[in-house]
């Protein structure tokens, strides 16, 4: 591909909306320009990357026996009202009408399409099991897009659901789809780890997150320095102190502490650390039958961040986590939220591990204005639960009792996961066992962010000149500067016919032969990353040589212009 043909859309400066590296870069390397918020046309750079990255995806998925195929993003309402999703989902969800008033959804994810397609389709348990894919545009109203592709509201997908007799079937297709994804990663050259994950909105009983290791990240991953342990933060576990509760020391008092609404502010009136001072937080439990919650209050050490999702999970409270407003603490407390306290507390008490190993404390006092000191469990705040409610932190034990537990950010490019019968049962898509019975089919899923996978790579292969693809994503493998071929016959006859030569042998060539500044060309080959990079010059030429760079290491060597193809060829393993 010569670029004097081609839509090579480059900036030299830097995009003012960008926040963070992967954002520019496309932006600047011209791979995506911006349509609407969290919208992007995809150039064609940006469009061969996009395809070198689904072929690879496709290759992988095959090899394990998935099906392609094709589903529509406008979906029925009345699919989604079948799963009980329609309400569930939330306003990411884009509803809309056609001309006759029927309501319909831009799909974000294709469970109820595909499940509705199963209960036609498979007619035996002898189909079974099944597993179908498709790379196809998703949509998700994000309220806030932000990092350009990798939070965008229109996103590119590989999902995958699979359909199963029995757990085993789906067990030994989970364990599969996560040997593809670890092949697929890998092949891609990214730093990756796989973690224990929440299902989140999909549902399920089991998950794995695929996460690229990256400070833009926005989620955060725990793992072992002595074990393969991974976890997104939301399921890692934080284990109880090794160290028993000491004894009681301190007698119960009051202080006052005017203005004081939040920890630090407590901590330092009262001359204490945050890690003595108890977080206290009320939360509504669980609905009764006529749709009322009571009120529950979680304590944990102040120094300490509440984990939403575990404590979504604690028996008998409100799933996802919801924080009870601050009328509904005025009405049960009396006090503002930054007074509140376990002692005298008439309600359910649930105390985070680590909290419960606290002793001689402070906490507020169910009074505006003041705080009670001195407090210990057992004896002031008789009933309470025990639970697992915080984020670990760097350095905690492993949950697996085999080392100590590091933080790291990470873009998650994957995940799967076990459904179960959520969405079989849900939908009536069953299946006659042996018995002639029907049964609901166990369930997969399992969802590649292909547009995220691009933005997580340039995250992890970049420097300040540009992008530094690895092999597996390039647009192109190398990369000809002819310099001012049209002023030299020698330069334009070299790169024509190292350019014909690398085609013929199925090399993906970009020919800069533009009449262009060196500088300007360098940049820009160096902007788009293109691994391999030869350059052809009359002064080289004149010495019979042309220069050979390398991206990655910004190695550069002569080669003999008479073998520059042969050469090349060697270096690119052809």
């Amino acid at each position: 591909m010569r670029t004097s043909k081609y839509l090579l859309s480059t900036l030299k400066e830097n995009p003012t909306e960008a926040a963070v590296e992967s954002h520019r870069l496309m932006l600047r390397a011209g791979l995506i320009r911006q349509v609407a918020s969290g919208i992007y046309t995809w150039l064609p750079l940006g469009l061969r990357v996009l395809q070198r990255v689904e072929a690879i995806i496709r290759e992988e998925m095959n090899r394990k026996g998935a099906i392609e195929i094709s589903m529509p993003v406008v979906q029925p309402a009345e699919l989604w009202q079948e799963s009980g999703r329609y309400a569930k989902y939330g306003p990411e969800l884009c509803r809309l009408k056609d001309r006759k008033h029927n309501d319909f959804v831009l799909g974000p994810t294709h469970e109820e399409v595909v499940t509705a397609l199963a209960r036609r389709e498979v007619k035996s348990s002898r189909q079974l099991p099944l597993n179908l894919y498709q790379i196809q545009t998703k949509f998700r109203d994000e309220i806030r897009p932000r990092f350009g592709v990798m939070r965008g509201r229109e996103f590119i997908m590989k999902d995958a659901y699979s359909f199963h007799m029995d757990h085993a079937s789906l067990e030994q297709t989970y364990d599969d789809m996560y040997d593809a994804y670890s092949r697929i990663f890998t092949r891609l050259g990214l730093d990756f780890r796989a973690v224990e994950a929440d299902t989140g909105a999909i549902g399920g009983n089991h998950s794995h997150e695929f996460q690229v290791l990256a400070d833009a990240g926005e989620d955060t991953i725990a793992f072992s320095d002595g074990s393969d342990y991974a976890a997104n933060i939301e399921m890692a576990e934080a284990l109880a102190p090794a160290q028993p509760r000491p004894a009681p020391s301190a007698t119960l008092g009051k202080a006052a502490t005017p203005g004081c609404h939040t920890v630090d502010e407590a901590a330092a009136a009262l001359g204490l650390p945050a890690s003595q001072v108890l977080k206290s937080l009320l939360v509504r439990g669980a609905p009764d039958a006529e749709g009322r919650h009571e009120l529950v209050m979680l304590c944990l050490c102040g120094n300490q961040t509440l984990n939403e999702v575990k404590a979504g999970k604690a028996e008998g409270l409100s799933n996802p986590l919801e924080f009870a407003s601050d009328e509904e603490i005025a009405e049960l407390v009396h006090a503002h939220p930054g007074s509140l306290g376990p002692v005298g507390f008439q309600g359910r008490i649930i105390v985070d591990r680590t909290a419960e190993r606290m002793a001689d404390f402070a906490c507020g006092a169910n009074e505006d204005g003041y705080h009670l000191t001195g407090v210990n469990w057992d004896r002031d705040v008789p009933s309470y639960e025990v639970c697992d409610l915080r984020n670990v932190e760097e350095g905690d034990p492993s949950p697996d009792g085999q080392g100590t537990l590091h933080l790291r950010r990470g873009i998650e490019v994957g995940q799967v996961f076990m459904l179960g019968t959520k969405y079989s049962e849900a939908m009536g898509a069953t299946v006659k066992d042996e018995s002639g019975a029907d049964i609901p089919m166990e369930m997969g899923c399992y969802g590649i962010g292909v547009t995220r996978v691009i933005a997580a790579a340039i995250e992890q292969h970049h420097d300040d000149k540009g992008i530094v693809w690895p092999a597996g994503m390039a647009p192109f493998e190398v990369a000809i500067i002819a310099i001012k071929p049209g002023k030299s016959e020698a330069v334009r006859e070299c790169a024509e016919r190292l350019h014909d030569g690398l085609c013929a042998q199925g090399v993906e060539v970009l020919y800069d032969d533009r009449d262009e500044r060196p500088g300007v060309m360098f940049a820009d080959m160096e902007l788009i990353g293109i691994p391999h990079v030869i350059t052809i010059g009359d002064r080289g030429l004149s010495a019979g040589e042309v220069e050979y760079k390398s991206r990655k290491s910004g190695e550069r060597v002569a080669l003999k212009a008479e073998t520059a193809l042969s050469d090349l060829l060697k270096i690119l393993g052809r």
